[in-house]
């Protein structure tokens, strides 16, 4: 064969063309080549991948890497550090640091950042906030601006949008589809005092933000979305009740799950780990667990993101509720998952489409999202037999710890590849950081 490549993966089972086939990948200039039998090829570099499964590679769209201001929880080196440790070849980092990522001298100071330190390709939300609502439309469509985000409650940071004109603004300045922190910041200040109270512990976390917190507010931002013709996105989806209103609503909004609130369960989460398993909105009793399975194997559920938003042991150590919410979660996102497609819970296919695939397919991302010649030779290449336990000693994080610390899993990232470098292999990071903004169809 006279065409040449910088780097073949050979022997392995490759997740392509909506099946799996044992096939070798030829890669150039950081691009998937050809599929085929290169066995009698030679290229510079070789990656023997008998017994292992290559994958699409793993896009995490929703993290919370603390840079700039809050680097004593994290930063874009130790956030990236981690995502290719776990599998992720991308990253959509979340707006709400400090400063809030408003204008585009914010978003080019954190692409700045991130040139030369990141280890896995990147993009970064702009914050929606009155003072920007007219101006999101140009905003969204810079380079690597991964799109708008909305925070509806209160969370980490000061972004919030409650205010119903504001709200209608954002939603009607702009195209790309939006991303959505669904809770109703009037409840949450109205039910307040019940975790203000004495003898308050976080296990009332989820009687605070209840399930007509979320609801209240996914309502309502369904109801403009139709008014405005607006995709939504809604993020870290928890109830039965929201995830029955969504379902009925395909045509507007997309949905997304942790692996947060698809493994863990009330009350038992806050009996074992107290603050460790508080994050908003909350994990809930095992009824709405089972609903999020059921929405997942049944097609509901677009795209799993970590929500990893870290936070130091000694501010969780602070008194529910004055104690942060949010947990460490890029690295743990695939072995969940893994494990969860081992225990029977959903199949190879589902996980490649809530990991890669639905990710591409909802943010229209150019070159990923699957393993076809043209596409980024982006690759998670995974022992799906391996088993292992996940630890805090092998969390990259500046936090240094999982809420997932001794938990047992089966299935493994074994090496990450993004564009044709081996970033990652056997849980050591390899070479230099070469993370490079995450390009978009949709962005001229």
């Amino acid at each position: 064969m006279s065409e040449r490549y910088d780097f073949i993966i050979h022997g392995g089972q490759v997740a392509a063309q909506g099946g799996t086939v044992e096939a070798d990948i030829g890669v150039a200039g950081g691009k998937v080549s050809v599929l085929g039998d290169l066995s009698a090829t030679e290229a510079p570099e070789r990656f023997d991948a008998c017994g292992l499964h290559v994958l699409p590679g793993v896009i995490d769209t929703q993290v919370h890497f603390r840079e700039p201001g809050l680097e004593h929880k994290e930063d874009l080196a130790t956030g990236t550090a981690g995502a290719v440790l776990g599998g992720v070849t991308s990253i959509f980092e979340m707006p709400n640091t400090d400063p809030s990522t408003l204008t585009e001298e914010d978003l080019n100071y954190k692409l700045a950042r991130a040139r030369g330190r990141a280890w896995c390709d990147h993009a970064f939300f702009i914050g929606a906030a009155a003072e920007n609502a007219g101006d999101l439309a140009r905003l969204e469509r810079l380079p690597g601006c991964a799109g708008v985000k909305v925070f509806m409650g209160s969370s980490t940071g000061n972004l919030l949008v409650d205010d119903e004109v504001v709200l209608r603004a954002v939603l009607e300045n702009s195209s790309r589809r939006i991303a959505v922190h669904s809770e109703d910041e009037a409840r949450l200040r109205e039910r307040r005092p019940l975790v203000e109270a004495d003898g308050a512990t976080v296990h009332l976390h989820p009687q605070w933000r209840d399930v007509e917190t979320v609801l209240l507010s996914t309502r309502r931002l369904l109801a403009l979305a139709g008014e405005t013709g607006r995709r939504v996105h809604v993020l870290h989806v928890t109830t039965a009740e929201e995830m029955a209103l969504l379902a009925e609503h395909r045509n507007r909004a997309t949905v997304e799950v942790t692996p947060q609130h698809l493994t863990l369960v009330a009350p038992d989460c806050y009996d074992r780990l107290g603050t460790l398993a508080q994050m908003n909105p909350p994990i809930r009793e095992t009824r709405h667990r089972e609903a999020l399975w059921q929405a997942v194997t049944g097609g509901v559920v677009d795209v799993v993101g970590s929500d990893h938003a870290p936070h130091t042991l000694e501010e969780k150590a602070r008194p529910y509720p004055e104690s942060p919410s949010g947990m460490t979660g890029v690295q743990t996102l695939l072995p969940l998952l893994l494990d969860h497609m081992n225990a029977g819970r959903l199949s190879l296919k589902r996980l490649i489409d809530l990991t890669s695939a639905g990710a591409a397919r909802i943010y229209d991302i150019e070159g990923k999202g699957g393993i076809a010649p043209g596409f980024d030779a982006d690759f998670t290449i995974v022992d799906l037999k391996a088993e292992r336990t996940i630890s805090n000693d092998w969390i990259a994080s500046k936090v240094g710890w999982t809420p997932f610390d001794g938990m047992a899993v089966r299935g493994w990232p074994v090496a990450t590849v993004i564009r044709g470098r081996v970033v990652m292999r056997e849980d050591e990071i390899l070479g230099d950081p070469c993370g490079e903004p995450v390009r978009f169809r949709e962005i001229p």
